[in-house]
């Protein structure tokens, strides 16, 4: 294939199958805990990480890993102890993040708006070797806990209070997903930019679960779904000459419809399988029974 034959185009593939892999595996928690936009939230904070690192002059990939990590600690300690006023200082942090990441880009020698635009958006293309090793050492620590600890995580995200009981370290558990949204978020901003890295996070897990019907099958469908819509997005984006963030997430969109078109026909089919089981197990009283076949008591 002509596409395998630059250099770039080889680490952009990479780079968007980890990516497909690595967002729906901690996306399919945040689902599950009803905290979706957690992933567009934990982005608005790293992009002063990028800004720092254009400042510092050193990689903005590590250091907006350093701030997303410490962003989403504070955040789930504001989920934790905010109480009536956590939303808004949520909202703070998140505008704060945003603007702090604008202002020290603009500080910086190295800083420019395509720069930003980059980061904001995806730029597949960019992925340098470096980036690379970043990415994929980041990627195996979210797979990992995600793999390794999915049946704690589940728990958790299931029923806090009943975690607890089994002797679950609840708090500790919510901060790991947390912190593992956060490194999550870092590595996909090359690919699906920190605007749009929440949709990779959310949508495959929730076409998925338009036909699924447990957690191990969800979890499975929606890596599956992630890995085909980033690499046929990058792909595309190669012939096209789209942005690659843009056009996988519209393509996870499209399969969603298609799944979401699917869970009723599926549902009927099984709701009739259910129901032909249910009539082969019915217990059918012989019509030659007599009335001194029953027992008195």
């Amino acid at each position: 294939m002509e596409i395998l034959n630059y250099a770039f185009m080889q680490r952009a593939l990479l780079a968007a199958l980890i990516v497909g892999v690595t967002a729906p595996a901690i996306g399919i928690y945040l689902v599950q805990r009803r905290q979706a936009l957690m992933g567009d939230g934990i982005g608005h904070v790293a992009l002063t990480g990028v800004g720092l690192g254009f400042l510092l002059n050193t990689s903005p990939v590590w250091v907006a890993t350093a701030v997303a990590v410490l962003g989403s600690v504070v955040m789930e300690l504001i989920r934790w102890y905010g109480k009536t006023r956590g939303d808004l200082a949520l909202a703070m942090l998140f505008y704060g993040g945003m603007a702090g990441g604008v202002m020290l880009m603009s500080l910086s020698d190295a800083g420019s708006n395509a720069n930003l635009g980059t980061y904001l958006f995806g730029s597949i293309t960019t992925v340098s070797p470096e980036d690379m090793t970043t990415i994929c050492v980041l990627a195996a620590l979210v797979l990992l806990i995600t793999v390794g600890l999915r049946r704690q995580l589940f728990a958790v995200c299931q029923d806090e209070e009943f975690a607890r009981v089994t002797g679950l370290p609840v708090r500790l558990m919510n901060l790991l997903i947390a912190v593992t949204a956060a490194v999550t978020v870092t590595v996909a901003m090359r690919v699906v930019g920190l605007l749009l890295v929440s949709a990779l996070m959310v949508i495959p897990v929730a076409a998925a679960q338009q036909i699924s019907r447990s957690f191990a099958m969800t979890f499975g469908l929606a890596i599956g779904i992630g890995v085909v819509v980033t690499l046929a997005g990058t792909t595309t984006s190669y012939y096209v000459d789209v942005p690659s963030g843009a056009t996988i997430v519209l393509l996870a969109i499209g399969l969603f419809v298609v799944f979401t078109a699917l869970a009723a026909p599926l549902a009927k089919k099984r709701a009739k399988a259910a129901a032909g089981t249910a009539k082969g197990c019915t217990l059918e009283v012989s019509g030659s029974r007599t009335p001194a076949d029953d027992v008195s008591v």
